[in-house]
């Protein structure tokens, strides 16, 4: 159940922010990013997946892990043990910050080199003297033993052999246990570093959420639908996952094939013969770490697209309505235990599934520009309260973008939308363009909508053409756009200065102020 009023956010990666030299942000930035976002009336504060990347990937959503957290946001200068960087690698940092767009694995190889040092100044002078940030360490591994030990192991396996754990030594692979036994003896001081690693990050990440919570905003986080078949997760809970076929969506007006995303199918029934351990542990962590998840892919947790190896015909599991509906409630109960749950129901999603949303008060996802039936747009103003309410996400264009990409009659029904309507006095080929008329209009519509919650990407708010994915496709242009402005311009710069006033007064009209 939804619980936290009426409210405004942006969807602000921490990968579009930079510190206060022009690098990366890191974790420890975050208080006073949320203290902009509360200057601008923005009490709402959506990331992407902050789990650990993949090696070789940008993308958030290609993780190692559902629970470990990624290392390239940690912020340096916080780590008692780290030392300065030495000149090479002072210089990579320098260089990323001068460009447009984030160099995320010379970041990452810098910061994964200062923080190997920096383990071995904390083994050598905390941990052999069980001092008190030895012994806080412990805790953090006991607290975390269930995922943070498997994590370490498949991280140093696969770092050794650079390859799937598919194709590992057969014992390794079948998690034999005098292997496992023994590739943890031979790799003990690695592994230690790893989960030393992912200490200061939890550290560092839980107090810059405390420090959020403190000025005023609430921090949501993003639980992918699946992960990939080579991670912990699936390595270290094999019986829960079927290898023989992978998931996907059925066809679509996208897709007339449908779409194949090539990950692992659940085991659902297994997993709840066994007390859904690997939910359990998702819920518990994303609670650990966020106010609210946004939860991906939403459908799936009802009824999984699966499509067999063997080219079979691919089949939703469960098959029936009923039992669609009991499992997609009973998960979406258990991740809702601990923090706020946001359904992401975009694509092809079956009435029943909203009318479930709807029935146990977790908000659904309603992007304006997809909002149509039959040509005709609705209202926000009609939207239900219980809702999420956006004018983009991660994944689509921008909004300047779509706006000129727009038919004419698509266009004209726009326009007969009642807070639209005032553009429609001036000339229709005016209207063309996403000048500012436009995007004022399009932010009060937004604003001004029946949902609860309303989150705007920044590369919206701001009425910018950048985007920060491009679905079906790889490359540097992906999940690397980042704001122009250090941290403290955000103060000072004309333009932020001047989105934070915007976004303060839409907020403040449209009573999306909290106390």
């Amino acid at each position: 159940m939804w619980t936290f009023g009426r409210r405004a956010g942006l969807l602000l990666p921490l990968s579009t922010v930079r510190g206060r030299s022009g690098q990366l942000a890191t974790y420890a930035d975050a208080a006073e990013v949320a203290r902009w976002l509360a200057s601008a009336g923005c009490t709402l504060w959506q990331h992407l997946p902050l789990s650990e990347i993949s090696p070789g990937q940008d993308s958030p959503y290609a993780a190692s892990s559902s629970n470990a957290l990624e290392p390239v946001y940690v912020d340096l200068a916080a780590v008692e043990d780290a030392g300065a960087p030495e000149p090479a690698e002072r210089e990579v940092l320098e260089r990323d910050a001068d460009f447009s767009r984030v160099d995320f694995e010379a970041v990452r190889q810098v910061k994964r080199r200062v923080l190997e040092r920096a383990w071995t100044r904390f083994r050598d002078r905390e941990v052999r003297t069980g001092s008190e940030r030895a012994r806080a360490f412990e805790r953090f591994r006991a607290e975390h033993a269930a995922w943070l030990e498997d994590w370490a192991l498949y991280r140093a396996l696969h770092d050794r052999r650079q390859a799937s754990w598919r194709s590992w030594e057969p014992e390794l692979r079948e998690r034999a246990p005098g292997a496992l036994e023994a590739a943890r003896a031979e790799l003990r001081d690695v592994l230690d570093g790893l989960e030393y690693v992912q200490w200061l990050a939890d550290e560092q990440w839980r107090s810059a959420r405390k420090a959020c919570n403190q000025i005023g905003v609430k921090v949501i986080g993003d639980l992918p639908f699946m992960v990939a078949e080579d991670s912990s997760d699936v390595w270290s809970l094999q019986r829960f996952f079927r290898f023989d076929a992978t998931v996907g969506v059925p066809p679509d007006a996208y897709s007339a094939e449908g779409q194949d995303w090539g990950l692992p199918v659940p085991r659902w029934d297994e997993m709840r013969a066994a007390g859904d351990p690997w939910l359990h542990q998702r819920a518990d962590r994303a609670a650990e770490l966020f106010d609210a998840m946004r939860v991906d892919h939403v459908v799936g947790l009802y009824r999984t697209f699966v499509r067999p190896v063997d080219k079979s015909p691919p089949c939703f599991v469960p098959g029936e309505e009923g039992a669609q509906r009991e499992q997609g409630e009973r998960i979406l109960g258990l991740l809702g235990e601990k923090a706020e749950v946001l359904a992401e129901d975009l694509g092809v999603v079956p009435p029943f599934v909203r009318r479930s949303l709807a029935e146990k008060g977790l908000p659904g996802t309603k992007v304006l520009r997809w909002e149509d039936d039959a040509g005709v747009f609705r209202d926000p103003a009609q939207f239900p309260r219980i809702s999420l309410a956006v004018c983009g996400t991660h994944d689509t264009e921008a909004l300047a973008v779509w706006w000129e990409s727009l038919r004419d009659h698509e266009r004209a029904a726009q326009l007969r939308l009642p807070r639209l309507r005032a553009l429609a006095e001036r000339p229709f080929a005016e209207n063309r363009r996403f000048d500012p008329a436009v995007h004022e209009a399009m932010m009060e519509m937004l604003y001004g909508s029946a949902s609860d919650a309303v989150l705007v990407p920044i590369n919206d708010a701001l009425g910018w053409r950048d985007r920060l994915n491009t679905p079906g496709t790889v490359g540097p242009h992906n999940w690397t756009f980042r704001i122009p402005w250090r941290l403290d311009e955000l103060w000072t710069a004309e333009e932020p200065v001047a989105l934070a006033r915007r976004l303060l007064d839409l907020a403040r009209r449209h009573g999306r102020i909290t106390t």
